[in-house]
């Protein structure tokens, strides 16, 4: 599954965003200048981020499970979060 979210947070923080949110909960597998793999028991996902018009930064989460999976589930939840850093009156909500 794929997911996306548009977000005014830097590409820079977003990467670092995605490294402390998955490192404790999965093993990043690569890391480059604007993505980072993990992997678990769960499946594997992949966070790139592409800096839009230079206010903008798109986030794309790609798992390699099929949708409502737990690894999927992570990938809502971390995009949540990103919401969340733009946006701190955001109220999360969701089973994931």
């Amino acid at each position: 599954m794929k997911y996306f979210h548009r977000t005014p947070i830097s590409p820079d923080d977003v990467i670092r965003h995605a490294t402390g949110f998955f490192a404790p909960r999965l093993s990043p597998l690569s890391e480059g200048t604007r993505n980072r793999r993990f992997a678990g028991v769960a499946g594997q996902l992949e966070v790139s981020v592409l800096a839009e018009g230079g206010h903008y930064t798109l986030v794309t989460v790609e798992t390699n499970q099929p949708g409502e999976s737990e690894i999927d589930k992570l990938a809502k939840r971390f995009l949540a979060t990103v919401h969340k850093l733009a946006e701190p009156g955001h109220a999360m909500r969701g089973a994931y």
